[in-house]
C-alpha cells in the first residue's frame, strides 16, 4: 500500500496566490482585504485565510487596517535602500566564491540564462524581465556552493520583486543590465575573484540607485 500524498495545504496556496498579488502590482500599496472577502474569492473557510493573513502580516506584506481588515504595506524607498545594500554584500560575495570554483557545466547555465534575459528584454514583458533577473542572481548564489547566501537572501526576493514591479515600465527595460550580468558572468568563467566579487556588488549599488529613484518618484505621483 502507498500512502496518501496530502493536499498542497490551503493557507499556504492562499498566501501565495495574494503574495504574488502584491509583488506583481495586482494589488497595490493601501488595498484593503478582508478575511470574508479572500475566503468568498477562494471559495474557502475563513480559517486558511486568517493563517495565510497573519504570515503576510509577519513578512511585512500587509498591516493591521482596524476594523476594516489589513491593508496592503506601503512601498518604502529607504527599506528598498537596504535591501539592496544587503544584496550587494551578498552578491558580491557569492561571486567571488562562484570565480573560484566555477566549472564548464555552470558556464553552460550562466549563458543559458543570459540568453533568457536578453530575450525577456526584446519581449517588453516586466514580469518576465524581472523573473529572469531573479534567477540570474539565484544561479550566482548557487555556484558560489554557500547554501547559506541563498538561504539568507531568500526571505528579502519577494520584497525586492515588489519594488522591481512598481518602479520598472517598459522603457525602463535596458539591455545594459543584462550587458553587466555578462561582465559578471566573464569574470566568473576566467577565474577572476576580485573582479566578480566587485562587478556583482557595483551591479546591485547601481540598481540600487535607479530603482530606489524610480520608486520615489512612484510614490510621489500616487500621494
Amino acid at each position: 500500500m502507498r500512502p496518501f500524498l496530502p493536499e498542497p495545504d490551503l493557507s499556504e496556496r492562499i498566501h501565495g496566490a495574494v503574495l504574488d498579488a502584491i509583488c506583481s502590482g495586482e494589488l497595490k500599496s493601501g488595498t484593503r482585504i478582508t478575511q470574508e472577502e479572500l475566503a468568498q474569492q477562494f471559495g474557502v473557510s475563513r480559517q486558511p485565510v486568517l493563517q495565510a493573513m497573519m504570515l503576510l502580516r509577519r513578512e511585512g506584506f500587509l498591516i493591521d487596517a482596524g476594523r476594516k481588515g489589513v491593508a496592503v504595506a506601503p512601498l518604502d524607498v529607504q527599506q528598498a535602500h537596504n535591501l539592496y545594500v544587503v544584496r550587494g554584500a551578498l552578491d558580491g560575495a557569492a561571486a567571488r566564491l562562484a570565480a573560484g570554483r566555477y566549472t564548464p557545466e555552470m558556464a553552460h547555465r550562466g549563458r543559458l540564462l543570459l540568453d533568457v534575459g536578453r530575450r525577456a528584454v526584446a519581449s517588453g514583458s516586466v514580469p518576465s524581465v524581472i523573473e529572469a533577473d531573479i534567477d540570474f542572481h539565484l544561479f550566482v548564489y548557487e555556484a558560489s556552493g554557500n547554501p547559506l547566501i541563498g538561504e539568507t537572501a531568500q526571505p528579502h526576493w519577494q520584497h525586492l520583486r515588489r519594488v522591481m514591479a512598481a518602479a520598472l515600465s517598459e522603457s525602463d527595460l535596458r539591455v545594459s543590465v543584462w550587458d553587466e550580468h555578462e561582465g559578471i558572468l566573464r569574470a566568473l568563467e576566467a577565474g577572476q575573484t576580485a573582479e566578480a566579487e566587485a562587478l556583482a556588488r557595483d551591479h546591485a549599488e547601481q540598481m540600487a540607485d535607479i530603482l530606489t529613484g524610480r520608486l520615489r518618484a512612484v510614490i510621489s505621483r500616487a500621494a
